[in-house]
Parts: C-alpha cells; structure tokens; sequence
C-alpha cells in the first residue's frame, strides 16, 4: 500500500510540474524540509529540501514572471524560452516522482521513467489546452492564463502530497484534455479533406 501511495504522490507531483515547473518543486522542497507529508533525507534526493535549490527555484520563478509580463505570456510558451521551460518542467517532474519513491526506501529509477512520462503528458495536454484559450481571449484575459496555470500546478502538487489518489483523477483529466484535441484536429482535417 505504501508503495502505491508513493507511485501516486510522485505521479500527481511530476503532472503538477509538467503544467507549470516551479511552484509544485517549491511547495514540495518546502515541505521535504520541513518533513510535511513527504522526507527526502536519507535520500540522493535530499537536495531538494535544501536552501540552494529552493533559492535557485525562487530566482527561475521570478525570471519567468518577468519575462512573461515583458515578452507575453505567449511568447515565453512558445519557441526557444517555452522549450526550456518545457524541459525544466519534464525534468523537475522526473525528480520529484523519483524523491517520492525513494523517501520510502524503494527503487528511484522507475521513477525518473514514470515523471518523465507523467510530467511530458501533463504539459502536451495543458499546452494544448491553453493555446486554444488563449486564441479566444481578449489581452487582459490572456495575461491571466500564467497565473491560472501556477494556481492549478500548485492545487495539484498540494493535493498529491496530501491525498496521493487524487492523482488518478489529474492523469486521466490530461489524457482526456489530450484526446479531445487529437479529436478536434481529426475532425478540423476530415473537414479540409471534404473542401478539396
């Protein structure tokens, strides 16, 4: 049962990163060093309690912000600055899924595998998401998907520590959102395939 438990937390924790990377990998080193719901020492994971990494977190959340009120919250998604968030966010994901299986003493590889996995679907389904939203926005609207975006990578991040099924309920969310746009770009081809 723990074992699940662990599977599930890191699950939720590498989906909450994979939206947005930096508030989910700061609430849990927060939490790792205060030993709230999960405990990372003793573990090759125990650097992500630590003051250093929760400061560098700080500082890429910071730069992030202003370069999206700077540049457009659309920019930064997109091209060279949204493929290293996207990176930063897989990674982050693979990380916390591993530190959730080794606070218990279980492998930590499988992890990195399941995070990178969980984390990758995570960011294709709210990516997608968000970018038929913001096509239907007016400006200010626009400037406010970020924060909806941190608000729900957060929600989910708190909620896998403290309730780890919860989990199951955000993974088929994503994989829903995804299929629901592979149907409308199916069904937006179909209708160019009828115009030739």
């Amino acid at each position: 049962m723990r074992l699940l438990l662990d599977i599930l937390q890191g699950a939720g924790l590498a989906g909450a990163a994979g939206i947005r990377p930096f508030l989910p990998a700061l609430l849990t080193g927060a939490l790792a060093s205060a030993h709230v719901g999960v405990d990372f020492r003793h573990t090759d994971y125990a650097f992500l309690g630590s003051f250093g990494f929760l400061l560098a977190i700080v500082v890429a959340l910071a730069l992030t912000i202003l370069l999206e009120r700077r540049l457009g919250s659309g920019s930064v998604e997109d091209g060279p600055l949204g493929a290293s968030l996207a990176g930063i966010g897989i990674g982050l994901g693979a990380l916390l899924f591993a530190a959730s299986l080794a606070q218990h003493g279980y492998a930590s590889w499988p992890g990195l595998i399941g995070g990178l996995l969980c984390a990758a679907l995570a960011q294709v389904a709210v990516r997608s998401l968000f970018r038929r939203t913001r096509a239907r926005l007016d400006p200010d609207a626009r400037a406010a998907l970020p924060v909806y975006a941190d608000g729900s990578s957060l929600l989910l991040a708190g909620l896998s520590v403290l309730a780890p099924p919860i989990s199951l309920l955000a993974l088929g969310l994503f994989g829903w959102l995804l299929a629901g746009a592979r149907r409308r770009g199916d069904s937006k081809h179909a209708g160019l395939r009828t115009l030739k």
